[in-house]
């Protein structure tokens, strides 16, 4: 059986190990194994984690199966450096769900849920980034209503990754 539920700063741990588990299942194979390990390290320790959990203006959504944490999507204020940006626009930050579970429709239900608490007091103007070779996760946002506006470098380790910064403008309520 499928839940999503808010995450607490409690599923800090949890969070983490799935986080690192999909970035490597996803994007491991791009990078030099030292680069993937500290970026890894920054990114997704349990204590940045906990961090993002605890914040009143970020939000994370666990996937679960069978109690089981298999994807998450996290949401906040928009920090991608495009110059369109406003204060008050908002950002997904992730998405992601183990291998296993892609194509089973709740990538969609987990996205849903995150676009609800982005625009929970009202249209906001959204964001997000995703890698330029991820043709998949393009064509998915795009049934959303996102289309790409500009690109900027995503450095992991000596790698910089070519990624797009999609936006959907504010309308009416979807």
């Amino acid at each position: 059986m499928y839940t999503i539920r808010r995450a607490t700063v409690d599923d800090a741990p949890t969070l983490s190990v799935l986080a690192t588990r999909t970035f490597v299942e996803t994007f491991g194979h791009l990078y030099p194994a030292q680069d993937l390990q500290n970026f890894l390290d920054e990114a997704y320790a349990v204590d940045r984690q906990h961090t993002i959990l605890a914040h009143p203006d970020y939000a994370v959504w666990l996937l679960e199966r069978d109690g089981v944490a298999v994807g998450h999507a996290a949401a906040g204020p928009c920090g991608l450096p495009h110059p369109d940006v406003q204060p008050g626009d908002r950002e997904l930050k992730r998405l992601y769900l183990i291998k296993d579970e892609q194509s089973c429709g709740w990538g969609s239900r987990l996205l849903e849920t995150a676009l609800d608490w982005l625009e929970r007091d009202g249209p906001h103007t959204l964001w997000l980034g995703v890698w330029s070779e991820n043709f998949g996760a393009q064509r998915f946002y795009a049934r959303y209503g996102f289309n790409k506006v500009g690109s900027y470098e995503f450095p992991v380790g000596s790698v910089r990754d070519l990624e797009f910064i999609l936006r959907r403008p504010a309308g009416p309520a979807r």
